[in-house]
């Protein structure tokens, strides 16, 4: 048979009743291309997966403060980092792990109008009340009411739930049982890892204070004696958070008007922000990397140092984690709930440090990225509400401070418009300039130098140890990557976030040789090593998926104890070594300067026959009395008021300076009987003088 030609074909099909339809012959059909395997089961070897670590570690230790760092190297090597990195979450995105799955929006219920009326009667009457800038028993409880029944008002209540019922079943049980899984032993290793670094040695890192300090304690001296202030108008003005905060230190553990009271609460203050880091990291990623951000954060040298100043340092990352955990899991709920407890954190923060100020702005942005990237008309009404229900509990929370504010607004505006305006001294350049260079050395502050200042840092290196940088390096990648392919809010405000929470560091226009400054960039600390522990937890996974079933989970493990000890051991040289010892250099022996008064007036003197003689750039005498055990009394004598002495028939004390010769003669003239002493220190430059002076000796005829 004559095989059909295309045209007899097309014409069979198109008038089957002339000729019929023809109908081709059958063949066998040519085997099927075997598909691509799928991008997700391209598997690569784990040493593959370990290089872009190898390499950003490598990089790290170049930019590490050796006598001859290496920048150009470091640099070269965290290329080398990123480009691998980027090759191997290419070729096996099963690295990258999406962010959780949002819960549609829930926010509804409604408000209840007798609460809520009742809570803007009270707090206007709070309002009121506040003037005088004192917190009474009478104003403070009506502010606490007008709260309670604020909440009570807006609180979200789910149909069905009781909590009374489970309680009370649980009492009425004979007996309990409880559980302990491997996970809360592992959870309770870590924490007990973590209260070690944040309270060892506390008493004696740092061992000094300075004259921050001193004004400090004399606030809390003010307090304990009555003045219950709403802000502290000392030093250029300070919020009243830490100074109720160490008076309570000081009555419930005995510590009294001490640099140890400063110290307990400020590290209190930043182990208490850890649980909200590590909430956070469940939230947007799984519990291993809550677990890996609460470990790297909380041996960290950053918010450690910071916590351990006594200073309220610590008070901006303690109240910007639960203010970003509340609010980003606010925005993927919509629970109500969520946005009046970011509201209370904000709240609260804005009685603590002043750069926490900057959050509500941090906040906002939050919402304005997540209705970006919602298509729902719904989410978007709800997140717009629940940022104004957070500015409403917020400002409920910040009203004493409001109020103070009206009638004093350059005593607590004063500290930021010095730094970011000419209200101090005029900028030093163009102020786009000066905000671009400030943020490009804030950004690099984690890989290469943390800033000048000795009291809160090591001078001049980088702001993370050797194996966060790297993994925080790689972080920022995966997150990135992460973003691009999920398109997911949550990722691209982490990004943000970090440079966000740092402006007011970098806004520090007037005077950019302040930027970096590991205190006004603390807020950063909870998306830094969030950031850090979503690389660490990819690559312990891949490694583990990669070595099968037997082997990964132990090899991954052991990748963990490695990295995770080494990074143990490198804070632990970088707090309680080099920070310990660059401090005493740097800070003055008040202490010793105080034992020695202490000890005189215990024997021969007392505590007001002794004097300190001040010599520019020398002691706080504030810190002599604060050491010596007399917190209010300030030891300082002028040379030229020695002469005042000389109708004093007690034994006396006079402490100077090696170099004050000026001191050295007055003394020798007018006490020619008087016997001098040097008062050594194992620290260079750091010796003193003592001039001790013989009684007179009444005598009778």
């Amino acid at each position: 048979m004559e095989e059909p030609s295309v045209l007899d074909y097309v014409k069979s099909q198109l008038m089957p009743w002339k000729n019929g339809r023809v109908v081709l012959p059958q063949t066998e059909p040519a085997p099927a291309a075997p598909e691509p395997a799928p991008k997700a089961a391209r598997r690569i070897a784990p040493w593959i997966l370990l290089l872009p670590l190898a390499f950003a570690l490598a990089a790290q230790r170049m930019l590490e403060p050796t006598p001859e760092p290496s920048p150009r190297i470091g640099i070269f090597l965290y290329l080398l980092a990123g480009v691998t990195f980027l090759w191997v979450l290419l070729r096996s995105p099963g690295l990258i792990q999406p962010v959780p799955g949002e819960e549609p929006p829930v926010f509804q219920g409604a408000v209840l109008a007798l609460p809520l009326a009742s809570a803007t009667l009270l707090l206007l009457a709070a309002f009121v009340l506040f003037s005088g800038n004192r917190f009474t028993i009478f104003n403070t409880l009506i502010w606490l009411a007008g709260l309670v029944y604020l909440l009570i008002a807006i609180w979200q209540r789910r149909p069905g739930l009781s909590a009374r019922a489970p309680l009370s079943a649980r009492l009425r049980m004979s007996e309990w049982n409880l559980r302990i899984t491997r996970w809360a032993l592992l959870l309770a290793l870590v924490a007990g890892v973590v209260i070690f670094f944040r309270f060892y040695h506390l008493n004696s890192t740092p061992a000094e204070m300075f004259s921050d300090q001193a004004e400090k304690l004399l606030d809390v001296s003010d307090l304990l004696a009555g003045k219950t202030k709403i802000f502290f108008e000392r030093n250029t003005g300070r919020e009243a958070f830490q100074f109720y905060l160490t008076a309570a230190i000081a009555r419930v553990f005995g510590t009294g008007l001490s640099f140890l009271s400063l110290k307990l609460g400020t590290a209190l203050a930043g182990l208490f922000a850890l649980p909200f880091i590590y909430l956070l990291g469940k939230e947007i990623g799984n519990r291993w990397v809550g677990l890996l951000a609460l470990f790297l954060c909380g041996v960290a040298y950053w918010p450690n140092v910071i916590a351990r100043i006594g200073l309220r340092f610590p008070l901006y990352p303690l109240f910007a984690a639960p203010a970003l955990y509340f609010t980003i899991r606010a925005l993927r709920t919509a629970n109500r709930n969520d946005y009046l407890l970011a509201g209370l954190a904000v709240g609260l923060g804005l009685h603590g440090y002043s750069p926490f100020r900057f959050v509500p702005f941090v906040l906002v942005a939050a919402a304005v990225v997540y209705m970006l990237h919602t298509r729902s008309r719904e989410g978007r009404l709800s997140a717009a509400w629940g940022v104004i229900l957070i500015g409403v509990v917020a400002f409920a929370v910040f009203l004493p401070l409001f109020r103070y504010l009206l009638t004093n607004p350059e005593m607590v505006a004063y500290r930021a418009l010095t730094r970011l305006s000419t209200a101090e001294r005029p900028l030093p350049g163009a102020p786009g300039e000066i905000f671009l260079g400030n943020l490009w050395t804030a950004m690099i502050m984690f890989f290469w130098k943390n800033g000048t200042t000795w009291v809160h840092s090591i001078p001049n290196r980088p702001a993370l140890d050797m194996v966060t940088g790297a993994l925080f390096f790689l972080g920022l990648i995966l997150v990135l990557v992460r973003y691009l392919r999920y398109r997911n809010w949550v990722d691209l405000f982490l990004l943000l976030s970090v440079p966000l929470l740092m402006m007011p560091s970098i806004l520090s226009l007037a005077f950019p040789e302040e930027n970096p400054s590991l205190n006004r960039t603390g807020g950063a600390i909870v998306p830094v090593f969030l950031i850090a522990a979503i690389a660490l937890e990819s690559i312990l996974r891949g490694v583990a998926a990669r070595m099968g079933r037997r082997w990964g989970k132990t090899a991954a493990g052991l990748l963990a104890v490695v990295l995770l000890g080494l990074t143990a051991l490198l804070n632990y040289n970088l707090v309680f070594v080099q920070f310990h010892q660059n401090f005493l250099r740097s800070a003055w022996n008040t202490t010793q300067i105080g034992h020695v008064i202490r000890g005189f007036a215990d024997s021969v003197g007392t505590p007001d026959s002794a004097y300190v003689i001040p010599y520019p750039y020398w002691v706080d005498t504030r810190l002599v009395g604060i050491n010596a055990g007399y917190p209010t009394k300030d030891y300082a004598l002028d040379v030229d008021h020695i002469a005042d002495t000389l109708s004093n028939p007690m034994v006396k004390l006079f402490i100077f300076n090696t170099n004050d010769q000026a001191a050295l003669d007055t003394l020798t003239s007018m006490y020619p009987q008087g016997t001098l002493s040097r008062y050594t220190n194992p620290l260079e430059g750091k010796d003193f003088l003592g001039y001790l002076v013989p009684g007179i000796v009444a005598t009778h005829p």
